[in-house]
């Protein structure tokens, strides 16, 4: 069974920096790509970023230039700088499973809280 666990979050104030890490494990499939999702209080789950196992990376336009993803075989890094109380939110880790289909895997999540 893969899972997948993140760590990090907490409370920082506006622009201020934070951290999050996630790691796969389990699988004995590619796990391609692996990214962040993340949910806002009364708001759907919407995309953050990916990074794939050959290095291509992708954002959202609310986080380019502002958060950088780095992937390390099944790990991945979301580091979030000049952070925004809009960011506030459950961030969830997915890791995509392909074994002759794609199967999505997700973290419990963590939160994040940008308040002064």
């Amino acid at each position: 069974q893969v899972q997948v666990v993140e760590s990090g979050g907490g409370l920082v104030q506006p622009g201020g920096t934070l951290s999050l890490s996630c790691t796969a494990s389990g699988s004995p499939f590619p796990i391609n790509p692996m990214g962040w999702y993340r949910q806002a209080p009364g708001k759907e789950r919407e995309f953050v970023a990916f990074a794939t196992s050959g290095g291509t990376t992708n954002y959202a336009d609310s986080v380019k230039g502002r958060f950088t993803i780095s992937r390390d075989n099944n790990m991945v890094l979301l580091q979030m700088n000049s952070l925004k109380p809009e960011d506030t939110a459950v961030y969830y880790c997915n890791a995509r499973v392909y074994s002759g289909v794609h199967t999505d895997y997700w973290g419990k999540g963590t939160l994040v809280t940008v308040s002064s």
